[in-house]
């Protein structure tokens, strides 16, 4: 079973770099009949088996530690150096480790120019804006802010959600994506949870619904090192820039609110703003740089979150925080639900049952009238059968006399 990881490679080689099969099995340590029946799914696949542990392992901070200071340090140079070390296994091990990771340390090499080429790359990152906003209920939460942008022409957007899970973080980069226009060809972000499952040395496995994404979107997808944040230093400023530039004396009514503004502002005054190293503005750069990247997709991935749940006692589905009503036939039922910031929807055997708007609201509960007269029947017929208050209507014995002369 092939992961999500090498499928999203495989096609961004393929559809993006433009790379034969031949290419990418060389590029990858694949075979061909490997790369093609990974661009055979037209989806990536949902289940990953967990990969062996190797001799490497417990070496894997000292090879990083090596291609951090010489990304090009042949592999047969860094197995004398482990050897030092203890390392017994084959040289053909370091060299498949070694050709897995090094792209990472390359790449970090071109994070740290002060000039980039038009659509070579982007960065995100999280914004804790420190603001409370209303929800509903009269509580309020603090919004988020993702601010992706473009080295290049100094272009970013934010985009605002009411929290930092993979499930907000994935439709705000594409929200971001969509403002600027275009896609990068990478993204370069930190070692964020909601991004990144994990990291052993130079080795990163992003979390499985992000890979996903980069690869139906042919990006590249770069993880900085821990504590590296002069590798994302534009977005850094921009986070700066929109602390001190826009966010002091305003107020917001909602999360709606907020993003309208940050929507504007960043159009009308960021995207004017003079930068002396591209002798003009903003907007004339983004000019330029749409024109080397990639048209967004005619259809944007699903990012939406997916779970499977119980139907409570009371007729309840709970995501998050918040409880929301089923019909009351659906009691004890295992349901599906998909959840995106705006909408939580749940189905039942496939079927659609119900829907409501979502909340963020701490121990809310959301009660649909029609599921509500439902319960509310439900109970009293449910008393009634308790105390025996049920009348049954008997038929008169006279029916069952011309019963039998039909049938005689």
């Amino acid at each position: 079973m092939y992961s999500v990881h090498d499928w999203a490679e495989v096609h961004r080689l393929h559809h993006v770099e433009g790379m034969s099969k031949a290419e990418i099995a060389a590029k990858q340590g694949m075979s061909r009949n490997t790369v093609a029946r990974l661009l055979a799914l037209r989806d990536p696949p949902k289940y990953a088996r967990k990969p062996a542990g190797s001799q490497l392992d417990r070496f894997a901070d000292q090879v990083a530690a090596m291609l951090a200071e010489a990304p090009t340090v042949p592999a047969t140079v860094i197995t004398e150096r482990l050897r030092r070390s203890g390392y017994a296994g084959s040289v053909t091990g370091v060299k498949d480790d070694v050709r897995s990771v090094r792209p990472s340390f390359t790449a970090a090499r071109s994070f740290q120019r002060t000039s980039y080429l038009p659509g070579e790359l982007a960065q995100t990152d999280w914004w804790h804006t420190g603001v409370q906003v209303p929800v509903c209920r009269s509580q309020t939460r603090e919004a988020f802010g993702l601010v992706t942008g473009l080295p290049f022409s100094a272009a970013f957007r934010v985009v605002f959600t009411l929290g930092r899970t993979t499930a907000c973080f994935l439709p705000s980069l594409l929200g971001g994506l969509h403002r600027l226009g275009g896609l990068p060809s990478g993204m370069v972000f930190d070692n964020d949870t909601a991004i990144v499952a994990s990291r052993n040395g130079g080795t990163v496995r992003l979390v499985d619904e992000v890979a996903a994404t980069f690869g139906q979107l042919g990006m590249r997808g770069i993880a900085l090192r821990p504590a590296f944040p002069q590798g994302k230093g534009f977005i850094e400023r921009m986070v700066e820039y929109l602390q001190t530039s826009w966010l002091p004396l305003r107020s917001f009514t909602d999360l709606a609110d907020m993003q309208q503004q940050a929507d504007v502002w960043t159009r009308l005054n960021a995207d004017a703003r003079h930068v002396r190293r591209l002798s003009g503005s903003v907007r004339d750069a983004l000019g330029v740089e749409l024109e080397a990247l990639r048209p967004l997709p005619a259809s944007w991935p699903d990012v939406d979150q997916r779970l499977e749940v119980r139907a409570s006692s009371d007729a309840f589905v709970r995501v998050g925080d918040v409880d929301y009503s089923v019909p009351p036939r659906l009691v004890g039922r295992r349901l599906a639900v998909r959840a995106s910031l705006t909408e939580v929807v749940v189905f039942c055997d496939g079927t659609e049952v119900t829907r409501h708007p979502r909340s963020w609201a701490k121990a809310d509960v959301r009660l649909l009238p029609a599921h509500a007269r439902e319960l509310r029947l439900a109970r009293e017929a449910k008393q009634a059968l308790k105390a025996g208050d049920v009348t049954v209507d008997t038929a008169p014995l006279s029916a069952y006399d011309d019963l039998t002369e039909m049938t005689g």
